[in-house]
């Protein structure tokens, strides 16, 4: 190589370029007035000559290195909004448009909506345990008509966690689980604890952990050992990602309810009304946690450039101004305004190596073990990287329902699928309406683990969840035909409703607990002999309709 560079430059000119050209476009003129010398020097050479071997060597891999780039699978981003709010048992607003963001030009591939303290005294616990919850409605009742599906969710009394999804996502979000873990009462109550999803986006492991822990300005210790036990407790029965830890992206957001310590109440309200939130910063108590708690260090999380989103007087944009109530009259103490509501993030870094000096033989054979899982995780880091990028963290002061504003954040994650292809492909063969039986076509694109209990719905263009669909067959009671490629899956006419309308079908993997065929969207014909036997659309939407929410409450 350095024969060659000498070489070049024998024959370099003083060409120069313009100042007013990017770098990207000077890079390639410097680039391909190199290659038309390179061009000469080959004309010149003797294929004898060693140099000529040389030389055809370093094309030879230079080329390589170029198809390797080329042929590199692209990158795609997708947009994450997430929303945390402790509720203080409030009902839902009845514009959310500010909270969503939905007016924004960039609409989210996936929101995820962290909620604490939704009201849940035992009568109306019990109902949301059958019916959908006030604010778990009005959430997919906001985002079904822009096309997305609730995916998951958990509640665990207060604590409530949605996952939404673009229907176009939605066959890609596998591995699905949720689960919980109390802290409240000795462990034995639900009031404080958290709440997660996992899931697997395009192949990528993530989990989303929604906490409420302990409050007051002396806890701070507590409830690091509260979110150092949930972490511990909470598994997942999978191979692949069986702890929070092991995940490839973690969000942990929530009431943390760490304060703003040292500082009295009336320097902290000087600093938020001349906007010097930084002057807060040092003394804010998961700041100051994260210096020593070795768990917190791997959580990241955006400047705190925002109002401190607790505590408000209700209905108001009002730092708590109430006077409180004690045993012996009344006293002016006032809640200090805290950051409580936060959203931060741990991306899975290399294992720092460890010292084997000072481990037992039995401490080693574990670490081998955990060594070989690493090297599969690095493999894969390498081969599928995945990044992240918080866009937007901020609160919202537009929302007074509670004592506390939510806090918003907006990521970008940047990924490189893993897959690309669902595992089942499925359509709607001929006509589709309540006059005649119809037929689904689906065939798998990949091997999976199919059940008996696996099903295929019809739904309607906007359907809110998984478990909103008009119909459903059993995929093997109801097969048909059957060769290699494609299976034939019989529908009953009776199953159809008359009104008809746009629809989809969904395979539904009872295995794998998800979605993982979408059909296209199509027409399901209004019924002809409906409309012959007088059934007018009023009274066909009066067999369709169901007992709404609202009329439950009333």
């Amino acid at each position: 190589m350095d024969e060659i560079g000498r070489l070049l430059a024998g024959r370099l000119r003083s060409d120069s370029l313009s100042s007013d050209a990017t770098q990207s476009t000077a890079s390639r003129l410097v680039l391909r007035h190199r290659l038309h010398q390179l061009m000469t020097c080959v004309d010149d050479l003797d294929p004898r000559n060693e140099l000529h071997e040389k030389m055809v060597k370093t094309l030879d891999d230079a080329f390589l290195a170029c198809s390797r780039r080329a042929n590199r699978p692209r990158k795609d981003s997708f947009r994450l909004h997430m929303v945390t709010w402790n509720v203080a048992t409030a009902d839902p607003p009845d514009d959310v448009t500010l909270l969503l963001h939905l007016n924004s030009p960039k609409s989210p591939d996936l929101y995820v909506i962290g909620l604490q303290e939704v009201y849940s005294r035992p009568l109306r616990f019990v109902l949301d345990s059958v019916f959908d919850d006030p604010w778990s409605k009005m959430l997919m009742d906001t985002l079904a008509p822009r096309k997305y599906v609730k995916v998951s969710s958990i509640r665990m009394q207060g604590l409530l966690l949605l996952f939404f999804s673009k229907l176009k996502h939605v066959p890609f979000i596998r591995d699905i689980q949720a689960t919980y873990t109390r802290t409240g009462i000795f462990g034995y109550w639900g009031n404080k604890g958290g709440v997660s999803v996992r899931l697997s986006f395009y192949g990528h492991m993530l989990c989303f952990l929604n906490c409420h822990l302990a409050a007051h300005m002396n806890y701070a210790s507590e409830r690091v050992d509260e979110f150092e036990y949930i972490m511990d407790a909470q598994t997942f029965d999978r191979q692949k990602a069986p702890r929070i830890v092991d995940h490839r992206l973690v969000f942990w957001f929530g009431d943390l309810n760490f304060r703003i310590e040292d500082h009295g109440m009336h320097f902290v309200r000087s600093c938020i009304s001349d906007q010097t939130y930084n002057l807060l910063w040092s003394k804010d108590q998961l700041t100051m946690m994260k210096k020593k708690e070795r768990i917190l260090q791997e959580f990241e999380e955006g400047p705190l450039d925002f109002p401190p989103t607790y505590k408000f007087d209700r209905n108001s944009d009002i730092y708590d101004s109430r006077v409180y109530r004690t045993w012996f009259g009344f006293t002016g103490k006032k809640r200090k305004p805290a950051w409580t509501d936060r959203i931060l993030w741990r991306l899975r870094h290399k294992a720092p190596p460890p010292d084997e000096q000072s481990e037992n033989t039995v401490d080693q054979e574990a670490r081998k073990v955990e060594d070989e899982d690493e090297d599969e995780d690095e493999d894969e880091d390498e081969e599928y990287p995945l990044r992240i990028r918080q866009d937007l963290y901020t609160s919202n002061m537009e929302y007074s329902v509670s004592d506390h504003k939510p806090v918003i954040g907006v990521f970008t994650l940047e990924l490189r699928k893993m897959f690309d292809d669902p595992l089942v492909r499925l359509q709607p063969e001929g006509d589709w309406s309540a006059d005649i039986d119809a037929m689904v076509l689906y065939s798998p694109l990949q091997p999976f683990s199919s059940s008996a209990w696996d099903w295929i719905g019809l739904y309607k263009v906007g359907f809110t969840s998984v478990s909103d669909y008009l119909t459903y067959t059993w995929v093997k009671d109801d097969e048909v035909a059957f060769n290699e490629e494609i299976i034939q899956v019989y529908v009953s006419k009776e199953e159809i409703p008359v009104r008809g309308g746009e629809c989809v079908l969904c395979y539904y993997s009872n295995t794998l607990q998800c979605i993982v065929g979408i059909s296209d969207a199509f027409k399901v014909q209004e019924s002809k002999v409906a409309s012959e036997e007088g059934l007018v659309p009023e009274k066909i939407d009066a067999l369709d309709k169901t007992v709404s929410r609202e009329d439950l409450w009333n």
